[in-house]
């Protein structure tokens, strides 16, 4: 089964064995010539089952059984990932929201609060804020800022949308008594921020990503937020991210 679609401004081709990738990407099909194109096997299948098994494992989940059309969805996007970085676009770890036209993104450890943190935006703003990611967003770098872009892989929820935002900031989360954010050092960031980052296989594009993500990290503004996840949080998370 085939269909392009446009990701982060480009046109992939995704060549399937299950018809749901397609119904998943639905929002994001376009009618363009691809720029590259993606195909799944089954020993795409059977390799994401194996990490899926491994990630569990790692995080203290019980092993599960995923059905083979949600583990091609995993792989589509982990070849789209790979090929991306060869267009200054890395896959990101972390929750993308807008506010009045500039992205601020909240990466942490899984079962941090990112959701839960921007869902507090969205009550805290309303419609000033629009989600563009909350799960697996796409960064496209360029030497004069960086771009957050929606994809339809975007969470459990399913909370985002297909546009473009520039970024302001991105903060890493922790859980905190008490409300309180802080400018980070470049050296701080990078390697919490690598650790959120799709890394390749590949050597000569592993070093692109690093270079990347360097790059991205000179563009956009760096914090620290510890909080507890009351509705006080999004707004001093907001305005400590404007000084």
């Amino acid at each position: 089964m085939t269909g392009v679609y446009r990701f982060a401004d480009r046109n992939i081709e995704i060549v399937s064995i299950y018809e749901k990738v397609h119904r998943y990407c639905e929002a994001y099909r376009v009618d363009a010539v691809p720029d590259f194109t993606v195909v799944t096997t089954e020993e795409d299948i059977v390799m994401e089952k194996g990490r899926s098994a491994e990630q569990n494992q790692r995080e203290g989940l019980p092993v599960r059984e995923y059905p083979p059309e949600y583990l091609e969805e995993l792989a589509v996007y982990r070849k789209i990932a790979d090929r991306m970085i060869a267009y200054d676009t890395l896959l990101f770890h972390g929750s993308a929201i807008s506010v009045d036209g500039e992205a601020y993104i909240f990466t942490a450890k899984s079962g941090t609060g990112k959701s839960t943190h921007a869902r507090l935006w969205r009550e805290y703003f309303k419609d000033r804020a629009i989600m563009v990611n909350d799960d697996k967003p796409l960064i496209r770098v360029t030497n004069r800022e960086s771009i957050v872009y929606g994809t339809p892989y975007n969470g459990k929820h399913r909370l985002g949308n297909n546009i473009s935002v520039p970024i302001r900031a991105i903060c890493i989360l922790d859980r905190d008594s008490e409300n309180h954010i802080e400018p980070i050092s470049k050296e701080e960031a990078f390697t919490v921020l690598l650790q959120q980052t799709h890394i390749p296989n590949d050597r000569s594009s592993v070093i692109r990503c690093m270079m990347l993500l360097k790059q991205l990290i000179n563009s956009v503004k760096l914090y620290h937020l510890g909080c507890n996840m009351e509705p006080e949080a999004a707004s001093v998370s907001y305005f400590g991210m404007q000084n």
